[in-house]
């Protein structure tokens, strides 16, 4: 049986909504790798961009793995005997699509303002100093994509633990193994985004600002873990 509505992610719910498309979850994510893989690399060759091709395979593959990852922690929640209110506010808000809004506004504004001051940029690396438009266009479909990924981990981390906190003296040991294996994968979630350091270590914010991401879902999600863990072996 599909999950309900307003408990899945705003992902798989605009999969679902695609009208005469009936695709199961994987085979929309390996859809979705192709479709910008093909893009990034023919791109890549039509304008000589070897360095661009590189780049956008890691990050076409990172968003492919955070999607599957996404669909991950969504089973988890879903199967865990826990508060309804907790799957509420993990899918329901879409809080998660506020948060990418947020990060992909000012990786943009960073991009094509701050970063261009001192000559170049990331941009210019990747593409070259005159972009072509459609290599550009990609680029930031590419990078929505990872965007919006962040602000699910951040979401995921945050409201595990918001639910860790409040709910964990009613979890029996199950339901706490449970939702301690959807906070490992919300982890492996966060991590998924250090593929992308290699390419920004050139460019101090964007590095420090990936790390910073990954650490802080590190430690909120980690806190969780710790007090399911207490709460597991009552």
């Amino acid at each position: 049986m599909p999950p309900a509505r307003g408990e899945t992610w705003t992902y798989e719910s605009l999969v679902d909504a695609l009208p005469g498309v009936d695709l199961d979850a994987r085979t929309a994510v390996a859809l979705q790798f192709l479709g910008f893989e093909t893009a990034v690399v023919s791109l890549a060759w039509y304008y000589g961009l070897p360095r661009g091709a590189v780049a956008g395979t890691a990050a076409v593959v990172v968003a492919a793995a955070g999607s599957l990852q996404m669909l991950r922690i969504g089973r988890a929640a879903r199967a865990a005997d826990a508060p309804a209110a907790y799957r509420r506010l993990l899918f329901g808000s879409s809080i998660e699509v506020a948060l990418g809004v947020l990060a992909y506004v000012a990786l943009v504004t960073y991009l094509f303002v701050a970063d261009t001051r001192s000559g170049g940029g990331l941009v210019a690396d990747l593409l070259g100093p005159q972009p072509p438009l459609p290599a550009v266009y990609v680029m930031l479909l590419v990078l929505w994509d990872l965007c919006y990924r962040i602000g699910t981990g951040w979401w995921a981390a945050v409201v595990a633990l918001v639910r860790t906190v409040r709910y964990r003296t009613e979890f029996d040991a199950d339901t706490a193994a449970t939702l301690r294996r959807a906070d490992r994968q919300t982890l492996a979630f966060g991590a998924l985004q250090l593929g992308l350091v290699p390419f920004l270590v050139g460019h101090p914010p964007l590095l420090v600002a990936l790390v910073g991401h990954v650490l802080a879902v590190a430690v909120v999600a980690g806190g969780s873990l710790v007090l399911l863990g207490r709460a597991e072996s009552r």
